[in-house]
């Protein structure tokens, strides 16, 4: 079971870098792996956090999470002789600083700018391969600061696409729930309490998260932490990622222009609570409320992509059994729940 050593999150958490470094005796240089804009906004703060403390760090910058980035921070680490890595900024910044740390055999400290989806601190990394993203097993950061002044600062579309990453562990625990009894798969009903908890704190309190409220940013940050330590627990990213992520992953694939991947999840988690004859319909009502898409066109996805992608959710990661089968979805079907749910018109 891998979990962070030390999570900080409140504002002005980046001042608290140094610091935490120091306190966990972590030694040598560091390298901060982080995006052109992030650098600005809390990269040169952490470094400057670092420096005070008596930390040498050098900077790589990156624009997409891809294994030739992930190489390109590990030839950085060799080349400056850094003994750990930093993460700063979305998930692309941190996924690479993450599997290269794990590669390595190195510490990693995960950093985020904004609060878009659950792998600030879990032990996967998505990583951009053959032109699709996969989930790799990497190690989980030694520590998440999460600075909720800066992540406030970051676009509110962002925040809610994290809830709806957060809301979808409902229907990827009765995924899972599903697979342990069709298929004799291994649950853990700890990291099952856990994943349903957090998507629950977003579901009760989905009046209180708001655009510029710092409580919103912490309650968000809080939760994607929870739903990260499940899948540490679980070993595995089943009580996070089910039928709805398939049907994400696949609308990447298929969509011209995708969403966020929290949005797509979130969409999808209202359309598969349907098929497990849940309440989706709260689940609907809950996004609309914190301003999350609940439709294609919200999305900016036309219905034919839709439709398409719950017809061939199932070919994304088929090892994991869901409600969606191993079959194509006949597209009567598939156009009959999106209509339903009025995720299509």
């Amino acid at each position: 079971m891998q979990l962070p050593r030390n999570v900080i999150a409140g504002p002005g958490a980046l001042e608290s870098v140094g610091p935490i470094c120091r306190s966990m005796r972590l030694k040598g240089r560091a390298l901060i792996v982080t995006g052109r804009n992030t650098k600005g906004i809390a990269g040169d703060a952490v470094a400057e956090s670092l420096s005070k403390n008596g930390y040498d760090a050098d900077f790589l910058i990156v624009e997409s999470a891809t294994m030739e980035n992930v190489e390109k921070a590990k030839r950085a680490a060799r080349d400056t002789n850094a003994e750990f890595l930093l993460g700063v900024g979305g998930g692309k910044a941190i996924d690479i600083a993450k599997l290269a740390s794990s590669q390595l055999d190195m510490y990693f400290i995960s950093v985020p700018t904004a609060a878009s989806h659950d792998g600030i601190a879990s032990s996967r990394a998505s990583i951009i391969q053959g032109g699709k993203s996969v989930s790799n097993q990497a190690e989980a950061p030694l520590c998440v600061i999460a600075d909720t002044g800066i992540i406030m600062k970051s676009p509110y579309r962002l925040l809610a696409a994290g809830c709806g990453d957060i809301i979808s562990n409902y229907t990827a625990v009765l995924d899972w729930r599903l697979a342990a009894r069709l298929r004799n798969v291994y649950i853990s009903e700890y990291s099952v309490a856990l994943s349903e908890m957090t998507a629950r704190m977003v579901l009760d309190y989905a009046h209180d998260i708001k655009p510029g409220l710092e409580e919103s940013v912490r309650l968000v940050v809080k939760a994607l932490i929870s739903s990260s330590v499940a899948m540490s627990i679980a070993g595995s990213s089943a009580p996070a990622s089910g039928s709805e992520h398939k049907f994400a992953h696949m609308l990447d694939q298929i969509a011209p222009k995708p969403a966020l991947h929290g949005e797509q999840c979130g969409v999808g988690t209202i359309m598969m609570m349907y098929l497990h004859g849940g309440d989706w319909q709260r689940i609907r009502d809950a996004l609309k409320t914190i301003g999350a898409p609940t439709t294609a066109k919200d999305l900016g996805i036309e219905d034919k992509y839709i439709v398409e992608a719950l017809i061939k959710a199932h070919t994304i990661r088929p090892e994991r059994y869901t409600i969606l089968g191993d079959k194509d979805l006949p597209h009567e079907a598939a156009v009959n729940i999106a209509r339903t749910t009025k995720v299509i018109e």
